[in-house]
């Protein structure tokens, strides 16, 4: 039922609830997990230059330490459980508006199944759905699994 399965990650709790569904519905399947970070260019555009905001549409995140460890961070750690589960994973960083390129994403790859946080790290848990959420949810024909994370508020 699904060989691809896409978990857009922040390293939030609620990406880590989102992290071990995704793990789990792979092992069950004997599906490849895809990690994908995306660093939102629309938030970080004001405080950098026009030069680095293209260096992270384009994924390249080598001279900013912080953006890079954090995705690395993110991404390293859906790899390493997909690793001691026995689970093919693949890492991808990119930058731009998030649910156009988890959706982007999902079309270039052949991905079966998105599994992603009800929120991310941009804000405190609402009653609605976070703004990334629901804006993949309303652009991609991919089916979406929304997971919340049921602990303390961030």
């Amino acid at each position: 039922m699904y060989d691809r399965i896409l978990v857009p990650t922040d390293g939030s709790d609620v990406a880590e609830a989102a992290v071990e569904q995704a793990i789990d519905l792979a092992e069950k399947y004997g599906a490849e997990i895809h990690a994908l970070y995306v660093a939102d260019t629309d938030a970080v555009a004001y405080g950098l230059g026009t030069e680095q905001v293209d260096r992270i549409r384009q994924g390249n995140f080598s001279q900013m330490t912080e953006l890079r460890e954090q995705a690395e961070e993110a991404t390293g750690h859906v790899a390493n459980l997909a690793e001691e589960h026995g689970i093919d994973a693949v890492e991808h960083h990119a930058g731009g508006q998030p649910h156009t390129m988890i959706g982007n994403y999902a079309d270039d790859h052949d991905i079966d199944l998105i599994v992603m946080g009800s929120h991310g790290r941009a804000g405190v848990r609402r009653a609605l759905l976070g703004s990334v959420t629901e804006r993949t949810l309303r652009s991609t024909h991919v089916p979406v699994l929304v997971v919340d994370y049921l602990g303390t508020d961030e």
